[in-house]
């Protein structure tokens, strides 16, 4: 008889490498990812590693320290090469004068970790290959890691935070999610001092759940109330019940907390990824906008019922069949309410030219989401006296 032929089960460099990281993760300290990180480039031959994780008022990208990295000071997100690979969320590379520094995205789900640098003597494809699979490593790391331990915190703020934006940020999702037929991405301002603005979405099977809600108040007493609201939403929406059910009990939820006078705006979307099919309920919210073949070309004024915790009347679902493309744009009454610098109201006839000036340079919808956060920003004068948040949902097809 022949002998059975077995596939080659030898170790190529590459995959010792690869190996190398899996085996020390799981009880690798989170302090200690920079360090490996280190040692992996060193005997790939490449120097003056550093890992750079975005800021949260996503304006800088931030060395992380660790033995073996290379310290240095923020880099801008606008204007920098590792700016423009965390943006296009895509490989860069430039002349190092000593050789070439490579850019590499850290990615985990599609949100954008922050970016992966190293100077290499020359690159080839295979470095690329390798290179961007350990990134993807690093990427999962930061992630999983960052629960048990602050330091990735501490990094990433490059000002004091109140115990509110503490309270909201925690309960964020990651701020974008980038799947093939479906993206996300958020934003929040101020992002050291946001109370009562909060999103939350989940990818179940073929449906995208979306909610953006806006509490009453400032500061503590907001940010409870959008805890309460988002964990009641989350609570229900694990139920699997449908768009109303979900308001009645995030409206018991708020009322039996909070009493008659405190109330919780909110959206609430469903997306079915496979047939672009929305379904929505606006209580007392801004209505959404859509953006097609990147340009707005409706506001999406739908009947609406009362704000979370009044005890409105049971909403009236509105449906939409999106086209492949399409992106439907979620925002607070602080992103339009704010006065610019010339004492009007920003208002939402600017929110929509801003969207259409972005929209023209064809960008991924989270570097769109956050282009248009500042932008909107620095027309208000750097103002932001309440709560902005954006979130952007884009049907892929």
């Amino acid at each position: 008889m022949t002998p059975e032929r077995r596939a080659d089960r030898s170790e190529s460099f590459g995959e010792a490498l690869l190996g190398m990281v899996l085996d020390r993760a799981h009880e690798l300290p989170p302090h200690l990812i920079g360090p490996l990180v280190a040692d992996v480039v060193e005997r790939l031959g490449g120097r003056r590693p550093q890992l750079l994780l975005q800021d949260y008022g996503q304006l800088n990208l931030v060395p992380l320290p660790g033995e073996g990295l290379t310290e240095g000071e923020p880099q801008m997100i606008d204007g920098s090469e590792a700016g423009r690979c965390f943006l296009d969320a895509a490989p860069v590379e430039e002349s190092d004068g000593d050789g070439v520094r490579l850019h590499l995205p850290l990615l985990d789900g599609g949100d954008q970790v922050g970016v992966m640098a190293v100077t290499l003597d020359s690159v080839d494809d295979h470095d690329r290959r390798l290179l961007g699979r350990i990134s993807g490593l690093v990427a999962d790391l930061l992630v999983t890691k960052h629960g048990y331990s602050d330091l990735f915190f501490t990094v990433r703020r490059d000002e004091p935070m109140s115990v509110a934006a503490e309270i909201q940020w925690s309960l964020l999702p990651p701020l974008a999610m980038i799947m093939p037929r479906v993206a996300v991405a958020g934003i929040l301002e101020p992002a050291y001092d946001v109370a009562g603005d909060s999103f939350d979405y989940a990818l179940n099977g073929d449906i995208l759940h979306v909610v953006m809600i806006d509490a009453m108040g400032h500061g503590l007493d907001a940010a409870t109330m959008a805890t309460v609201a988002i964990g009641a939403y989350r609570h229900a929406r694990r139920f699997g019940i449908g768009l109303a059910e979900i308001y009645d009990f995030m409206d018991r939820a708020v009322a039996e907390q909070f009493g008659p006078e405190h109330f919780v705006t909110a959206q609430m979307m469903q997306l079915d990824t496979t047939t672009g099919q929305v379904q929505w309920v606006n209580a007392g919210h801004p209505p959404p906008i859509l953006v097609r073949n990147h340009r707005v070309t409706d506001r999406l004024i739908a009947p609406t019922t009362l704000p979370v915790g009044l005890g409105g009347a049971e909403p009236r679902i509105s449906e939409l069949r999106l086209e492949r493309g399409d992106r439907v744009v979620c925002f607070s009454d602080g992103l339009v309410e704010e006065h610019g610098t010339g004492g009007e109201e920003f208002g939402e006839e600017q929110l929509i030219d801003c969207v259409n000036r972005l929209e023209k340079t064809g960008r991924g919808i989270r570097s769109v989401a956050r282009s248009l956060s500042n932008t909107l920003k620095r027309a208000r004068g750097g103002r932001t006296t309440d709560d902005a948040t954006l979130l952007m949902v884009e049907w892929r097809g």
